[in-house]
């Protein structure tokens, strides 16, 4: 059983997974990451299985890389790295390419990796005055591996905005290019995704596969290219120097030296 996630799948078939580290805001860990990465896998196999629910537990969707993986990281060599970037954009892929709807729940705010969750969702419904923020850039690093699916999903210029800048934008701008369907009240989160769910389960469920199919292969192309491509790049950022630094002030509450 998962430790850092619950699983809960009702009588309908809506299996509803929910990370589960409210103490760390749910920042994801190497644990976390594969746990996320089985489930994926998991959910795929189970044809009882017709909608998916990412939901959070908490005030905090996802915080993004836990601080301890983090650290584990500049510690490490650069096999290690690179093995620990493939792994996270194994679970992106695993979950992008889930045959079935998924659906964010996001109730709060979503950081990083945590808006890559996001990205990845075929609906995001995210609840007034929640923040979220691509911040790699601030700890000398990059949203490599969570890239191509925000991309895909907010666009170029949306992109060049937010990971230029790692500023903090709001539910409402997020709304605005495309990161989530809807902005809603927090008392109407779970009526809103309900509502979501009773949409997919109307539909057929080999249709559903196979028209997510279709939109990946005429979207934005994610294939082992792009992928290595994300891994390769976040590999670097971490060989750079700048992450040390970055996340070295971070931990002491410090300025990072590029800081004017």
């Amino acid at each position: 059983m998962p430790e850092t996630l619950t699983i809960e799948i009702d009588a309908r078939g809506v299996a509803t997974v929910t990370l589960n580290r409210p103490e760390k805001h749910n920042a994801m860990s190497a644990q976390m990451i594969a746990e996320l990465t089985q489930v994926a896998a998991d959910l795929t196999d189970d044809q009882n299985v017709r909608v998916v629910v990412l939901a959070a537990a908490g005030k905090s969707f996802c915080a993004g890389a836990d601080l301890g993986w983090m650290q584990a990281q500049v510690a490490s060599d650069a096999a290690t790295r690179h093995r620990e970037a493939r792994a996270l954009a194994m679970m992106l892929l695993g979950w992008n390419t889930l045959p079935k709807p998924v659906i964010g729940a996001v109730q709060g705010n979503a950081f990083g990796g945590g808006v890559g969750l996001i990205a990845i969702c075929d609906v995001a419904i995210g609840v007034e005055g929640a923040k979220l923020a691509l911040t790699e850039t601030r700890l000398g690093l990059i949203p490599a591996t969570i890239g191509p699916y925000v991309i895909a999903k907010i666009g170029e210029a949306r992109a060049r905005q937010v990971i230029l800048s790692a500023r903090i934008f709001e539910a409402e701008e997020a709304l605005s290019f495309n990161l989530l369907t809807r902005v809603v009240s927090r008392d109407s989160l779970t009526a809103e995704i309900e509502q979501e769910v009773t949409h997919c389960l109307a539909c057929a469920p080999q249709a559903i596969a196979a028209a997510k199919k279709m939109i990946r292969e005429l979207g934005v192309t994610v294939d082992e290219t792009v992928i290595l491509r994300t891994i390769d790049a976040l590999t670097q950022c971490w060989e750079s120097g700048e992450a040390e630094a970055g996340i070295a002030a971070f931990f002491n509450k410090a300025a990072p030296p590029w800081r004017r």
